[in-house]
């Protein structure tokens, strides 16, 4: 297949000086050190004209060797790429060095909303304020602005916009994609008595109406 057939083409050089002619672990570690997101096999293949079959290899080595090694960071397989991640074990040192002097988490609000669209993809937003029972179109926005929600479109029957989570929520969250989201049917009866409880007295906020209200949450 084309995708495991990648590579320089037949006769090209291979020196030294060539990028095939790297070695292929310590250039995959140099590039993963420096992308902004999860590199895909296809990619990676591509920039270090490999197939993309030696490059899966090549990753799935590294990220064994750097866990027989005990080392303080972990190649991981996330949102359809691979990156570099501080392991679980590490991460009070790193979040001291990042956190220290502010604040960067999101409040409970913003996780209790950022939680309804995950799993309810794709809602508006009246319907994540009827399930939590408050207005939160405060919230809404501060998870547009950082990335962890987009628009999916509009609702057929009232054109309110629609919403879902983001490749970069997949990142953050550490997951493959949605299907790894924990199992919620545990608490699914008592999530729906509370959204047929407040559906009737949640009003639907409308952000582009000209008297609509904006009560946030205090804790946004």
């Amino acid at each position: 297949m084309s995708g495991d057939t990648t590579g320089p083409a037949e006769g090209a050089p291979a020196g030294p000086g060539t990028v095939a002619g790297l070695d292929l672990k310590p250039a995959l570690e140099a590039v993963l050190m420096v992308v902004d997101e999860p590199a895909t096999e296809e990619h990676l293949a591509r920039i270090l004209e490999r197939p993309r079959r030696q490059i899966a290899g090549a990753l799935r080595e590294l990220a064994d060797e750097y866990t027989a090694q005990g080392r303080g960071f972990e190649l991981r397989f996330v949102a359809g790429g691979w990156r570099f991640y501080t392991r679980a074990a590490y991460a009070p040192a790193v979040e001291r060095l990042v956190l220290d002097g502010q604040t960067a988490r999101l409040t409970q609000a913003a996780l209790e909303t950022l939680a309804v669209v995950a799993y309810r993809q794709p809602v508006s937003r009246s319907r994540v304020s009827a399930v939590r029972g408050v207005n939160c179109d405060g919230v809404m926005r501060t998870l547009l602005q950082r990335g962890l929600v987009e628009e999916a479109g509009a609702e057929p029957e009232t054109g309110a916009i629609l919403y879902r989570t983001t490749t970069y929520f997949l990142e953050r969250m550490g997951l493959r994609g949605l299907d790894e989201l924990p199992e919620l049917a545990p608490f699914l009866p008592e999530a729906e008595a509370i959204e047929a409880e407040t559906q009737e007295g949640v009003p639907s906020f409308d952000p582009d109406a000209p008297d609509a209200p904006d009560a946030e949450d205090a804790d946004d």
